[in-house]
């Protein structure tokens, strides 16, 4: 059984593997435009490699810092202890610190691969869009699934080889191996982090110095050739939602898997002693996901639209029916896995926890929608609020942003009780938590085609800006606005996906933490905040997402001071640049914005990384270091996912509102309510693309330190 499965797992990631590569050649086949459309397409392709190096060296260094860290905590300070699940320390600590590097280093190829498509897939799209919506739509999907099956596959295939590398060199019973690797889950979360909040404070510093200076200050419009930050804007948009957003699902998907293995042998474990079941049930999580990737790609293969159709329209019914394919593959895993004479129906209700993860998504993906188009009415209430100027702009922003956490936390606490539930009425003991994480395994089913709708979004806006340099007639430019119009959407659904896979992430990181802390020999029946120090970690918690928000977007702010003072210095030192007789030094401007990003990325990343170590060191002293760094990771879970649907959300309806006042309501462009609209949507920008998009990483980076360090904190 337990190779079976194996093989099947992993002939299925290198299947995700394959369509990959066959996708990308696709999309490499088709026509790469004309000569001046190449031109700004490799501007891009510079600025973005530019970045993208400086940005790998530096997490790197910090990687290679902490995987030393690792191996000295583990294997030189730490006494080995009987309950281990390896007979010396130095064995212990060559497997989590080999897990770690392994996760680091498969995040970072992943997001570089999905990038290096996606840079290549602007220039088609673009081409593509002076004939046909639908060959334009086409092509910018599966340069996006290029990303999305790259992360799932090779997240996949990282745990599952780790699994069998352990197995095969250690000898160690298949409950105590999850153990063993929860460094790949740390590995491909600290990656994320920087990636993420280094993409996202470059994209945003670009963005807002060329909107300020460009638009307000200028009156030029977006993507004008004239502005010497759009080409480090277009830039950013690669390496904050592509390279960024590829790093924080593939940490997604590598740390619940790891987290739902513990659960999964605890709850076996108490049902039979029959390893045959044990181990089926440990790789159930593995083999969801596999036929996930399999749904992804058929969805993606679908997507298409007739003449005059929303593209929206199309990237939904691939996104639909992926989600069927994600449910009939959960179906025959838990069908296969779960059956037990013991309880024979019990699969079934473990089938539909896999069912409620699925709706969960759909779900947040509505509320996203609600609160970021604007067919509805709270884009529309900041819209109108935009007539009186930017202060209500700001007001009714931060209102709508705050108003949207409540559905939000009602969506995830029904997800939640309902998973639990099913879990317990399952007849299978403690069933109740693994339930939860068998919803969580729903939910990240079409995790490789959400993927690839987020990254569907830069290649499409990058298409448009293509487009607008290089003077194209109307018609051309509405084809790549239809296009861009559905990327914002899409960017702003797969946020909301985000925060509820890191919702349900995270109860279930943490019920594995409080597992392995048992495991560890120092169980945790409760965490009891009426003991001060408990309460103590809680409320450390609760303040790191503040403090880690507010140095995010303090971030944007310092990197975008850089880059509007280098427009304007630019404008200032060759008038000819607004007059279109002479042109800017895009390169100039690319290359300020990554040394202002990467510098500012660090000490929020360090914050981040530390506090839940710091917490868990020094209260150990005090007795109690398991427990504090648990209401820490709880708390802090909390607060977090309720600060990033905020951000995320209140930022996506800025946005939208500035675009609906663009489509010529309320005055339209130009106009003192746009102005308005415009400061609202600066304010916005750090918000919904960087410190939003953050705190998801934020929250699973605070689950996977602390399952990794765990033995440290006793």
């Amino acid at each position: 059984m337990e190779n079976l499965l194996l093989t099947l797992i992993i002939g299925i990631s290198v299947l995700g593997l394959v369509a990959a590569l066959m996708l990308a050649k696709w999309v490499m086949s088709k026509s790469d435009g004309t000569a001046p459309m190449r031109a700004i397409s490799d501007a891009i392709k510079e600025g973005a490699n530019a970045f993208l190096k400086r940005q790998y060296r530096t997490i790197v260094i910090l990687a290679l810092m902490v995987a030393a860290a690792l191996f000295i905590g583990y294997g030189m300070i730490r006494e080995h202890q009987s309950f281990d699940p390896v007979e010396t320390r130095i064995a212990l600590a060559m497997w989590i610190t080999l897990s770690f590097v392994f996760g680091a280093a498969c995040s970072l190829f992943a997001g570089f691969i999905g990038m290096w498509v996606s840079i290549r897939s602007n220039i088609r799209t673009a081409a593509a869009a002076v004939n046909s919506v639908n060959e334009a739509l086409r092509i910018a999907i599966r340069g996006g699934a290029v990303s999305g099956l790259m992360v799932v596959s090779m997240s996949l295939l990282g745990v599952a080889g780790l699994y069998m590398l352990v197995k095969v060199f250690s000898g160690v019973e298949a409950t105590k191996i999850p153990f063993m690797i929860v460094g790949y889950g740390f590995g491909a979360s600290f990656v994320a982090l920087f990636a993420q909040l280094g993409g996202g404070i470059y994209t945003k510093a670009a963005d807002v110095g060329a909107d300020l200076v460009g638009k307000v200050e200028a009156g030029i419009p977006e993507d004008d050739p004239r502005n010497p930050a759009v080409i480090a804007d277009l830039v950013g948009d690669n390496v904050g939602d592509c390279a960024g957003r590829g790093a924080d699902l593939f940490e997604s998907t590598a740390a619940e898997n790891i987290g739902a293995m513990i659960l999964a042998g605890v709850m076996a474990k108490t049902v039979t002693q029959d390893p045959v079941w044990i181990i089926g049930v440990m790789l159930f999580p593995l083999l969801a996901r596999a036929f996930g990737i399999i749904a992804s790609i058929i969805g993606v293969l679908t997507v298409k639209v007739k003449d005059g159709e929303d593209p929206m329209h199309g990237l939904n019914r691939g996104y639909f029916i992926t989600v069927f394919f994600t449910v009939i593959g959960l179906f025959i895993a838990s069908k296969w896995l779960f059956y037990h004479e013991s309880a024979p129906q019990g699969w079934i209700y473990l089938f539909l926890a896999g069912v409620v993860g699925v709706a969960t998504s759909i779900g947040f993906i509505y509320i996203t929608e609600y609160y970021t188009e604007y067919r509805f009415r709270p884009v529309r209430e900041i819209a109108n609020a935009s007539q009186t100027g930017p202060a209500t702009n700001i007001i009714t922003g931060i209102a709508m942003g705050l108003e949207c956490t409540a559905p939000s936390a009602i969506v995830i606490s029904i997800s939640i009780l309902s998973a639990y539930y099913l879990g317990q009425a399952s007849g299978f003991p403690n069933a109740g938590i693994f339930g939860t994480a068998v919803a969580t395994m729903g939910m990240l089913g079409p995790a490789a085609y959400i993927l690839a709708m987020d990254t569907f979004g830069p290649i499409s806006d990058n298409a448009g800006g293509i487009i607008e340099m290089t003077d194209q007639p109307k018609e051309v430019r509405d084809r790549t606005d239809r296009l861009d119009a559905a990327g914002n959407t899409t960017k702003a659904l797969t946020k909301g996906y985000a925060i509820a896979s890191a919702a349900l992430a995270s109860f279930l990181l943490f019920r594995a933490y409080l597992d392995e802390v048992e495991n560890y020999g120092h169980p945790i029946k409760s965490v009891d905040l009426a003991q001060p120090v408990v309460f103590v970690g809680a409320l450390l918690g609760a303040a790191l997402v503040f403090i880690f928000s507010a140095l995010a977007i303090r971030a944007v702010g310092k990197a975008a001071y850089y880059v509007i003072w280098d427009v304007r210095d630019q404008f200032k030192e060759n008038p000819g640049i607004l007059a279109g007789t002479s042109k800017p030094d895009y390169g100039r401007c690319v290359d300020i914005v990554t040394k202002g990003a990467l510098k500012e990325m660090v000490v929020p990343g360090l914050v981040a990384v530390l506090s839940p170590i710091l917490v868990g060191v020094l209260f150990k002293q005090l007795g109690a270091g398991a427990e504090a760094v648990a209401a820490m990771l709880m708390v802090g879970t909390i607060a977090g996912i309720l600060m990033a649907t905020f951000l995320n959300n209140g930022g996506g309806a800025w946005d939208n509102a500035k675009k609906y006042i663009e489509t010529g309501q309320l005055g339209g462009k130009g106009s003192d309510t746009h102005k308005a609209a415009v400061v609202g949507d600066t304010v916005g920008d750090p918000f919904k693309d960087t410190a939003g998009p953050s705190l998801h990483v934020l929250i699973k980076l605070l689950s996977t330190v602390t399952l990794v360090l765990a033995p440290l904190f006793i």
